[in-house]
């Protein structure tokens, strides 16, 4: 089976942060985190044992579009901290699906990240793919995602830290 790969990136997008490198990739680099900030996964988990992002460590995301479910196994590919975080994406059968991507780059202000998206998945499988999502336009809405998840992670991450609970001041 001849798997096409599409070189250039389905949909990106880009959002300065007001953190150091090494904070956003904390999160970015935490899928069970990132999910409350994500548009379609709902639930991430870690699998086989791994605790945290490394190179060839998995996780299995639960993925939701109204009504529809559906489950993906990740594998990270770049885990590079304050710089990189990336994994493959593939359905049940070991279907390749996408690659995502997140650069982070230092700035004056803090960093910019960009989120990058390249669709992997088999021609002959698209078809399957919109019935099982409902989504007929992945590009489209992965596009409008990245935009929606960047804006939630720069939102969360620049919570100022008075407006977050000190942990002290909560203990007697």
């Amino acid at each position: 089976m001849r798997i096409p790969r599409f070189p250039d990136p389905a949909a990106t997008g880009t959002v300065t942060i007001r953190v150091t490198p090494a904070e956003a990739y904390r999160i970015i680099s935490d899928p069970p985190v990132m999910i409350g900030l994500a548009e379609e996964v709902h639930r991430a988990r870690w699998l086989g044992g791994a605790k945290a992002a490394a190179v060839g460590a998995r996780f299995r995301g639960y993925n939701r579009n109204g009504p529809r479910r559906w489950v993906t196994t990740c594998r990270v590919t770049d885990a590079d901290p304050g710089r990189r975080f990336a994994y493959e994406v593939a359905a049940p059968l070991k279907i390749p699906i996408s690659r995502w991507q997140y650069d982070i780059e230092p700035t004056a202000e803090g960093c910019a990240v960009t989120e990058t998206n390249w669709l992997r998945v088999p021609l002959w499988f698209i078809p399957f793919a919109m019935l099982i999502t409902g989504v007929s336009d992945r590009i489209g809405t992965n596009d409008a995602n990245i935009s929606t998840t960047l804006h939630r992670l720069k939102a969360h991450l620049e919570t100022a830290p008075a407006e977050r609970p000190d942990p002290e001041i909560l203990t007697p």
